[in-house]
């Protein structure tokens, strides 16, 4: 599967000048319309049109169950569906009259229907409220962006398992603190992403099963009178049952919250990795090489090659982050049931769901396009005393010294080196052993870049061959 920004809904048209100048919906209650500036603050049609596909959906299981259960006609519910077949044709068309006045894309495909269908559709609304409505709608909306992100993930663990295949055995330096610390292979690192991405997908899953509960039915808050069926509902809309209390269905949000943690800690292992890549491909590095694909050149400098993909993939982070604590901040002090506050659980979770689906196209296609420059990284692997811990560890199998003297020796001969200007295995036995006279030759086979991969056997360690296997596991399983 090639990698793409999931479809999170599209970009319909704006709404008309020629709108009404009040909400015809709400009846005899109001007798004159809203101020200008509560209309500005109170509609969400620019952007709660997003879940008119999920709107639409749930609205004909609504109507289906209505008739079963005799709640409205047969003929009234065919009318229904026919409607919302042609309404559905319209916003892919562009051609539907959205209007700010209707407030919300519930209303504005109620209205739309009524004036097609006529008294068919002023039944659509019977034993549902706006209040369980949208929370039916948000939490297929969120689903469908669950779902497409974690086909995204996996296309991205399989960029970055291909990669780690091919490159098992090839060294580089491992760091702590960004100081070298011991030889991994290039493989063995990418692996580590994708061990990561597998948590990411699992937290989505995780958030997925926990929302697939269905509010619809919930009503206002208190439930409704009407002899409806609440579960032929939700399984209608692939949820597994109905949500079991009316005024926690219209009132949480935590699905939300849910969705955008996992997010956020997905786009905060995409940050890592891609500010990895930025280190890596500056010019005292040098370890990765970005083609023009997913570079820019400076106006100024031609010498230029900035990978700025990586770099905003880096700053999504950010936004998403940002999402997440708005919308707690937004949450935090409501009290049961609804309030018109949870108007603004919406745009934070459209936003971080597309950051995080271009962020995620974006890795996905830098890790393909990277080559590494594999010499400069072995040269690396070498650098900075890698083998030292190797050292140490030979003194301890060698010599049977406790790992606490071995770690000393080693120190003093690190510091030997370092003086001298070489590398430990640059030492001549005398000078080892002017340290520690039980140091034999054999020390030697020990200090090469190639014998500490080798060595690493241990489960997940970075040996070349345990590398491979890791590689060629999650290949077969995201196969």
């Amino acid at each position: 599967m090639t990698s793409g920004v999931a479809n999170l809904g599209p970009d319909v048209n704006r709404p008309t000048p020629d709108q009404p100048s009040a909400n015809q919906q709400w009846g005899g209650r109001f007798a004159a319309g809203p101020a200008a500036i509560m209309q500005e603050i109170n509609a969400s049609i620019d952007f709660d049109r997003a879940l008119w596909r999920q709107d639409i959906r749930g609205s004909l299981a609504h109507a289906a169950m209505l008739a079963k259960v005799g709640i409205i006609s047969g003929e009234d519910e065919a009318a229904i569906r026919a409607g919302l077949a042609a309404i559905a044709a319209e916003i892919e068309a562009g051609t539907f009259p959205f209007a700010a006045a209707l407030e919300d894309i519930h209303m504005n495909i109620e209205a739309r229907l009524t004036e097609r269908i006529g008294e068919a559709g002023k039944r659509l609304h019977t034993a549902r409220s706006r209040n369980d409505q949208v929370a039916t709608d948000f939490r297929l909306w969120v689903r469908d962006a669950i779902d497409g992100l974690e086909t995204q993930m996996a296309d991205l663990m399989r960029a970055l398992a291909t990669r780690a295949a091919k490159h098992a055995a090839d060294p580089m330096p491992g760091f702590t603190h960004l100081q070298t610390a011991q030889p991994v292979t290039f493989g063995h690192h990418l692996l580590a992403y994708v061990e990561m991405l597998a948590r990411d997908r699992g937290r989505l899953a995780d958030a997925r099963r926990r929302l697939n509960e269905c509010p619809l039915g919930a009503a206002a808050l208190a439930g409704t009178s009407f002899p409806i069926d609440r579960a032929m509902v939700a399984a209608a809309l692939d949820f597994d049952r109905p949500m079991a209390n009316s005024l926690d269905a219209v009132s949480d949000r935590d699905f939300a919250l849910e969705f955008l943690a996992a997010a956020a800690i997905a786009a905060m292992h995409l940050s890592r990795l891609a500010e990895e890549i930025i280190i890596w491909c500056s010019a005292p590095y040098r370890f990765v090489t970005l083609s023009d694909a997913f570079t820019t050149g400076s106006s100024i400098m031609p010498q230029k090659r900035n990978p700025d993909a990586a770099e905003l993939v880096r700053a999504k982070t950010g936004r998403i982050t940002g999402a997440l604590v708005g919308l707690l901040t937004v949450m935090k002090g409501l009290p049961l049931a609804y309030a018109k506050d949870m108007q603004e659980d919406k745009e934070p979770v459209f936003d971080a769901a597309r950051a995080l689906s271009l962020a995620l196209a974006a890795m996905a296609g830098m890790v393909r396009d990277l080559r590494p420059e594999t010499a400069r990284l072995r040269e690396a692997a070498g650098a900075g005393f890698a083998t030292a811990t190797d050292l140490a560890d030979w003194l301890v199998r060698a010599l049977h010294l406790p790992f606490r003297e071995a770690h000393h020796i080693t120190g003093r001969l690190v510091a030997r080196a370092e003086a001298k200007g070489v590398d430990l295995a640059d030492l001549t036995l005398a000078e080892m052993q002017a340290v520690e006279p039980r140091i034999t030759a054999e020390v030697f086979s020990v200090l090469s870049v190639e014998a500490s991969l080798a060595s690493r056997v241990s489960f997940g360690g970075t040996a070349p061959d345990n590398v491979a296997r890791a590689a060629q596991a999650w290949l077969e399983r995201l196969a």
